[in-house]
């Protein structure tokens, strides 16, 4: 079942003394984070007072959150956003989402195993696959993932040679 929060970031220092925070995002841009009004630590809602981007991170200050003192204890904390109010493009698919699916070969149909990871270099993201006879790193374009069906279950794929892994 589909978590009804979503792993958007990490608070990872103070930005200044008035009780912002700097957040490193898990998401394709840090603009995304913009878009919310509200972020949970666990199911405790945060409201935010303003969201900004600073290069690679998100600087959020939060309702309640005024001093450096403040800002301090949420430093290492994971920020979630509610499922609700994420929205993604057509067929784009939220990573967490993605997680432990069984991967098929779409030649054979045969079970190649299950996403174990997803790596996020900056070309384009790569599935990790185990749990079966091989691990594959697979990447996640459309020339080698034929099908992605969350709801389903599963993630169909054209192999070649080279994408078996030792790792």
């Amino acid at each position: 079942m589909k978590s009804q929060f979503l792993e958007t970031g990490q608070i990872v220092n103070t930005h200044g003394v008035k009780g912002e925070v700097k957040v490193v995002p898990w998401a394709d841009s840090p603009d995304y984070l913009k878009q919310f009004h509200t972020f949970y630590l666990g199911d405790k809602p945060l409201n935010t007072l303003s969201v900004r981007v600073d290069k690679t991170n998100v600087l959020i200050r939060f309702e309640g959150v005024d001093t450096v003192e403040q800002a301090m204890k949420l430093k290492g904390k994971t920020l979630c956003v509610h499922r609700s109010d994420a929205k993604l493009p057509a067929g784009r698919h939220f990573l967490a989402d993605l997680m432990g699916l069984e991967v098929l070969d779409a030649a054979t149909g045969d079970k190649l195993g299950t996403v174990e990871n997803i790596l996020t270099p900056p070309a384009h993201n790569v599935y990790v696959i185990g749990g079966g006879a091989k691990r594959y790193m697979i990447p996640a374009v459309p020339a080698f993932v034929a099908e992605t069906n969350v709801e389903g279950g599963y993630i169909k794929v054209n192999l070649i040679e080279g994408l078996e892994t030792d790792v």
